[in-house]
């Protein structure tokens, strides 16, 4: 596990942070204009961001047309399809009783990622969740990998506005917690049961959780527990797990990445 610090690209002296992608600064100017501190862009992009330029002019902000060897250099990555925003660096908050009251009265289905182990899959993973109504992430604060760094604003294409971003310190207690009022469901590719059966399992299980709602009805509050692609989630972590399951396969490849896991748990779940 490494990270790449080229890939956050943050600001130390002003605390902003470079997102790039026609995707990801669009929906940032569309739901957080006032994030935005600075603007680069090539010519042909201002028509795309003209509300947001005239946000910038109105703030007293600057916009600046740039070539493409600039804005690579802004962001470091010549993937940023010519349009580049400089954006206050977010501070991640950590997950508190009222964001698990909500979880567990709402109905809200989160993701708890253990160690995911780099960015790229983090970006993958906000994208899967904004498209499937999953708003509420918790890391571990001990992964350095799973970082709000310009790659994985970029990967998950916009999908960061839609989503609330926690962080535990010991995932085996937020489990020990948590599970007496959501259904905490774990990857584990050993598991017995398979991810075709979680209708089953969730209504079976939403019985027993505690309601401390006054009368919580409908579906209950679920969280999808995924840990590094490698390595799975230690035992510590299944131990707190309401269900594991285990999505299965050829046997060809021991497992999928991350992501893409993370994909198949969220549209199992998004009709239920």
């Amino acid at each position: 596990m490494y990270t790449d610090y080229t890939r956050i690209m943050r600001n130390k002296l002003t605390e902003e942070l470079a997102i790039c992608g026609i995707n990801a600064v669009a929906a940032a100017a569309q739901y957080h204009p006032e994030s935005i501190n600075r603007l680069f862009l090539r010519e042909e992009k201002i028509q795309l961001f003209s509300g947001l330029c005239k946000n910038l002019a109105e703030r007293k902000r600057p916009y600046k047309i740039c070539e493409d060897e600039e804005l690579e250099k802004i962001c470091k990555t010549s993937h940023h399809q010519g349009v580049v925003a400089m954006i206050y660096a977010p501070e991640l908050l950590p997950l508190n009783r009222e964001d698990l009251d909500e979880w567990a009265q709402k109905g809200i289905t989160g993701l708890v990622l253990h160690s995911i182990g780099n960015d790229h899959n983090f970006g993958a993973i906000v994208r899967s969740a904004a498209f499937f109504d999953a708003p509420l992430i918790i890391m571990s604060e001990s992964d350095p990998g799973a970082q709000l760094t310009t790659s994985a604003y970029r990967i998950a294409e916009g999908g960061m506005e839609h989503v609330r971003i926690r962080t535990v310190r010991d995932t085996a207690a937020l489990l020990r917690d948590a599970s007496r009022r959501i259904i905490t469901v774990g990857a584990e590719m050993r598991a017995r049961q398979r991810i075709g059966d979680l209708v089953q399992i969730i209504n079976e299980k939403k019985s027993t959780l505690r309601d401390d709602s006054g009368g919580q009805s409908g579906r209950p509050g679920i969280a999808v527990v995924l840990g590094n692609e490698e390595t799975g989630l230690p035992r510590e972590v299944t131990d707190r797990c309401t269900v594991l399951v285990r999505i299965p396969g050829t046997g060809l490849m021991e497992s999928l990445n991350v992501a893409q896991a993370a994909n198949l748990f969220l549209y199992e779940l998004f009709n239920i």
